[in-house]
């Protein structure tokens, strides 16, 4: 990842923080975006003091927000040059079920999970062309392949989504250099996941072959993959990442 350029949203903790931690690792300068300030400075000032000075930078982002978008793309060039690569991580819950999901609940959960990775793209690729091609990691979810039977209706939906939003992007850049995957998390060891009710914890774990939940770490590594160019062949995939959930 040396020279590359990479915006990684919902960066201030948990998955994304180690996503952005491990491309910092691998050589590239990252802007880590979040609406978490306080987590994304700290998290921000960490990375500085562990060596990766001059290459991390954080900025507020609504990932609902084509005008934040647009200015955090433009912060990213100045501060770094053109972007490379991008990761959707941002996304939140939506367990009501059918019946019990409002409009406005719906709506939430749609534009964060599913229009927050197309505005994404939307404003990155134009920056992609100018460092001569780029790389995307959207974000899905073991729920946007099967159905929870937790009420993750509008999750499921929008992560659903994500898997055709990507193949479709994937089909129409692939020929300026630009490739789309995403990735099908499982459980991961992060701060949200933590404070699911531990039954349905339990039962997740009892359902997943490897029986634990993932290190952030293990996720990341998937998308420091796919983002490098030892997948310089690979686009409009799935790489699940799930212990084994979706196998049985």
């Amino acid at each position: 990842m040396n020279g590359k350029v990479a915006i990684v949203t919902g960066g201030a903790q948990g998955l994304g923080a180690a996503e952005a931690e491990i491309l910092l690792d691998h050589g590239a300068s990252v802007v880590a975006c979040d609406i978490r300030d306080d987590e994304g400075e700290a998290f921000a000032a960490a990375m500085e003091a562990a060596g990766h000075g001059g290459r991390i930078a954080y900025q507020r982002l609504d990932v609902t927000s084509a005008d934040d978008w647009a200015r955090v793309v433009a912060f990213a060039e100045r501060r770094f040059g053109p972007l490379t690569s991008l990761v959707n991580n941002a996304g939140i819950p939506g367990r009501a079920g059918v019946e019990n999901t409002t409009e406005e609940g719906w709506q939430r959960t749609i534009d964060v999970d599913l229009k927050g990775s197309w505005l994404g793209m939307k404003a990155c690729i134009p920056s992609f062309r100018r460092a001569g091609g780029g790389a995307v990691v959207n974000t899905s979810s073991t729920y946007g392949l099967v159905a929870s039977g937790h009420g993750s209706t509008a999750y499921s939906a929008a992560k659903g989504a994500v898997v055709m939003l990507t193949k479709a992007a994937a089909a129409e850049y692939a020929r300026e250099n630009i490739r789309v995957n995403c990735i099908h998390p499982g459980v991961v060891d992060t701060p949200r996941n933590q404070t699911l009710p531990p039954d349905w914890l339990e039962g997740l774990l009892r359902k997943t072959p490897l029986g634990r939940m993932a290190a952030p770490r293990e996720i990341a590594s998937a998308v420091l993959f796919l983002l490098s160019n030892e997948a310089s062949y690979v686009t409009g995939t799935s790489l699940v990442v799930d212990g084994g959930y979706t196998a049985i």
